[in-house]
């Protein structure tokens, strides 16, 4: 590689760095490339899975002030940079290592902090964002359903008094006209 095609592909990574909430670097040793494609797929468009050169992912870590990948940076190489659900993509990269053996999952960082294969592990095995979002707004909802309930409960309650209530009204004019109707039929004494 030239050395300028080298400085424009540790920007690359130094950028891919900078924008991504996590990564997950892996050896892929013994993939096929049809296994790879389905590993890019699985994860998402949010996440970019590239092969990479490990001097210049080195110099690119350095660059961007990430030291997770310090001594991990052998064999062939290639990162998962993060950029939505850190969650999903890490289960994503679990869930295919567990099926394809020749994935292995060396380290990674997450929002700064460095991470090791177990770290990642456990991070996978959290509920996804949109799930932890969804059971949220379930316990948000609750008391205003409850309320609901109880406001929709007093309406009927109402209603079914409200007719008794409206025919009562209407009884009592036609029992007075029929109270002096009946004082002019008797006679007066």
């Amino acid at each position: 590689m030239a050395t300028s095609q080298k400085e424009i592909s540790v920007e690359e990574i130094t950028a891919d760095f900078k924008e991504s909430s996590a990564a997950v670097l892996t050896e892929y040793r013994g993939l096929t490339v049809a296994q790879l494609k389905t590993l890019r797929r699985s994860l998402g468009a949010e996440t970019k899975y590239t092969v990479v050169k490990n001097t210049l992912t080195g110099i690119a870590a350095k660059a961007a002030g990430i030291d997770a990948f310090d001594g991990q940076l052998t064999g062939p190489t290639a990162i998962a940079f993060i950029k939505g659900d850190a969650v999903a993509a890490a289960k994503g990269l679990t869930d295919f290592a567990k099926d394809n053996d020749k994935l292995i999952i060396k380290a990674g960082f997450f929002e700064g902090q460095a991470m090791d294969a177990a770290e990642i592990a456990a991070l996978a095995a959290l509920e996804s964002r949109e799930h932890q979002l969804a059971r949220v707004a379930g316990v948000l909802q609750a008391p205003a359903s409850a309320a609901a309930r109880i406001i929709d409960a007093l309406r009927l309650k109402l209603e079914e008094g409200a007719p008794a209530a409206a025919e009562t009204p209407a009884e009592a004019p036609a029992a007075e006209e029929a109270a002096p109707a009946a004082e002019e039929a008797t006679p007066e004494a």
